[in-house]
């Protein structure tokens, strides 16, 4: 499992979220509070949008998160209003690999996953029979992570539009029916946890997911307010009066102590569209 962190809002430094909180994404991949195995080491990435350019810088390395330079360097002094993080727990025998490292990106699209696909060794190959060329030949890992991206590439090219939170979501629907028809058929009884995210750099859906009641869904958060903030080590949600939310994060563990996050419910989704409002419905998956 992994564990993973989206931020979108006014301009801010990575380092807001890697560093700087409590529970940074970086704390996180030593001490990661809601896994039962607390290590995130077998990689990082972060994906981050540049105003006026269409598609995002990628950085991503297999090296643990805690122990590279390069990437407390870059958090300190690059800002961006739209963040994807990701801290990697490698799902048992895929290969730590810099293509298997999250967010991965395509086009103005970044995508990032913390859970398993059930039976993915059994799942892969008629997956892969089912894609778009395009979509086939962009995968470049090994991951059910990057698989699944491809496949919610296949169901946004269905959409009318591709922009937008709201074609983004029903893409990201139809993505975990997809995959849990694939599962039924060719692994049955292998259960999913598929907490997703994806961003086009002004809007974002992120959901979370199980595919049985026995099972337990992986942690998800989201938090919004007039504005983020971090000051000399302290992080908070800024709430403040007037109408609008300015502030929105999504992470798979609150990034600091307090009042500000509220847990995505099982089988839920939540969109955060270019005006920034907020809202969690139920996922029909």
């Amino acid at each position: 499992m992994c564990r993973f962190t989206f931020y979108r809002g006014e301009s801010l430094p990575l380092s807001s979220l890697l560093t700087e909180p409590d529970n940074s994404l970086i704390h996180q991949s030593t001490h990661a509070r809601e896994r039962t195995e607390p290590l995130n080491g077998d990689g990082f990435g972060v994906s981050w949008y540049v105003p006026d350019l269409s598609e995002p810088g990628l950085f991503r390395s297999i090296s643990p998160a805690w122990s590279n330079q390069n990437l407390r360097s870059l958090a300190r002094v690059v800002e961006s209003p739209c963040i994807l993080a990701h801290v990697r727990a490698a799902s048992e025998g895929l290969e730590v690999t810099e293509p298997n490292c999250h967010p991965f990106v395509r086009g103005r699209h970044s995508f990032m996953h913390n859970g398993e696909l059930g039976g993915f060794s059994k799942v892969r190959r008629p997956l892969l029979a089912s894609l778009s060329d395009p979509s086939f030949h962009a995968i470049r890992g090994t991951t059910d992570s990057e698989h699944l991206f491809a496949v919610f590439m296949d169901e946004l090219a269905r959409e009318d539009s591709s922009t937008g939170c709201e074609p983004m979501a029903r893409a990201l629907e139809r993505t975990v029916r997809r995959a849990m028809e694939f599962v039924a058929e060719h692994a049955p009884g292998l259960p999913s946890r598929l907490n997703l995210l994806v961003s086009d750099g002004e809007t974002a859906v992120a959901c979370r997911f199980a595919s049985e009641e026995a099972i337990r869904a992986e942690s998800l958060y989201v938090s919004h307010g007039k504005r983020y903030h971090c000051q000399n080590g302290l992080c908070r949600m800024v709430q403040g009066s007037g109408a609008g939310t300015r502030a929105a994060l999504v992470s798979s563990e609150p990034l600091s102590d307090g009042e500000m996050w509220e847990m995505i419910p099982r089988n839920h989704y939540v969109t955060i569209d270019a005006d920034l409002k907020v809202s969690v419905q139920a996922m029909t998956a």
